[in-house]
């Protein structure tokens, strides 16, 4: 494509604001882009961004992709007609069923069809493969994707990258939330994938050893019932939070002496560079794009995923030792240039115009 303002439609499931960091990662991307002077609009079923979507000057279009024969069939015929109205450059398609309606919609014309995978480790990732370059968040995503069949010249790297983003005030602004201490805070969905089980599981080994150690867990889910069950029949019922979704959850990450991501999958997370930005001392599970986001363990503390004991050893020797959760905390600040929204952005326009 020519060095010329571009014209980007993203495509989505929703936009809805509830800590999703595929929807997250889409909205500054398209924010990033409409800054630089691009023609950007959305497309999905709607939600809360449509509001932070309009004061940045993006128009968003409804389109309903629930997998249901006659909605999807109104979809394809909702996206053609979106293709002629925006006449975009690019497609840019965050989930399966965009690739797969953009696809069928537009054939094999212009324009470019992007598929960005941010979930790897779900079956239908491999649908990705249909677009004609799929963007991967992370190396370790790149090679799932190549042993999924997808060829190497159709894939490309782009790191997430959250710092700077509209949605979020710049950490050092934000004071610390009022929450008991010594603090081990967590920000993720409130479901299995993300490690609660082991999480919880860890830090009542924890606070055994820990005379005041409290745990925080910032976010919801469809699990999140289970877990304070689980909590609340444990033997620190007491020392455990649940604060629910965040809408900012940087008062969180400020107040925590360590952030933990105990997660069983995870392609490359943008919390550990929200975490990372905030100051965190990080302790995380190494797994899929975990080691990467915090540069192969220079930057946080990698440990075995579904490893309990590990994890509750980690936690519990920088709950214990002052010095070391310092020295982990200014590890975690070092090349902080790769995790801002600019990066992000100006790659993945790069990126676009790699192809005609």
């Amino acid at each position: 494509m020519a060095d010329r303002p571009l014209r980007i439609l993203h495509v989505l499931n929703t936009v809805r604001e509830l800590g999703n960091g595929i929807i997250n990662t889409a909205m500054d991307l398209a924010w990033g882009q409409r800054q630089l002077g691009h023609a950007v609009a959305v497309a999905s079923g709607g939600g809360e961004f449509e509001s932070r979507l309009a004061e940045w000057g993006i128009p968003h279009h409804a389109l309903d992709q629930t997998r249901r024969p006659l909605t999807l069939l109104a979809a394809t015929r909702r996206l053609r007609a979106l293709l002629r109205e925006e006449r975009p450059d690019v497609i840019h398609a965050h989930m399966m069923t965009g690739v797969m309606l953009a696809r069928a919609v537009r054939g094999g014309r212009p324009p470019l069809l992007v598929g960005h995978v941010h979930n790897v480790y779900q079956r239908s990732a491999r649908l990705m493969g249909f677009a004609d370059v799929v963007l991967c968040c992370g190396t370790d995503v790149r090679e799932t994707m190549r042993a999924k069949g997808v060829p190497a010249g159709r894939l490309r790297v782009v790191l997430n990258g959250t710092i700077g983003s509209p949605r979020l005030p710049a950490a050092e602004t934000v004071a610390p939330a009022p929450i008991a201490k010594p603090a081990v805070v967590t920000v993720a969905g409130m479901n299995a994938r993300k490690g609660i089980d082991e999480l919880l599981a860890a830090f009542a080994t924890v606070a055994a050893h820990v005379p005041g150690a409290h745990l925080h867990l910032v976010g919801d889910g469809p699990e999140r019932s289970r877990f304070e069950r689980i909590a609340r029949e444990g033997p620190v019922s007491d020392r455990i939070t649940f604060h629910g979704f965040q809408r900012d959850p940087v008062p969180f990450l400020r107040a925590a002496d360590i952030f933990v991501l105990a997660s069983r999958r995870e392609s490359f997370p943008i919390v550990i560079g929200e975490a990372r930005a905030a100051g965190c001392a990080i302790v995380a599970a190494a797994v899929d794009g975990v080691p990467e986001s915090l540069d192969d363990g220079a930057a946080g503390v990698l440990v075995p995923s579904l490893d309990v004991p590990a994890l509750a050893a980690a936690l519990e020797r920088l709950l214990s030792d002052p010095l070391e959760r310092t020295r982990w905390a200014a590890a975690a600040q070092q090349g902080l240039a790769r995790f801002r929204v600019e990066r992000m952005v100006a790659e993945t326009l790069a990126l676009y115009r790699t192809f005609p």
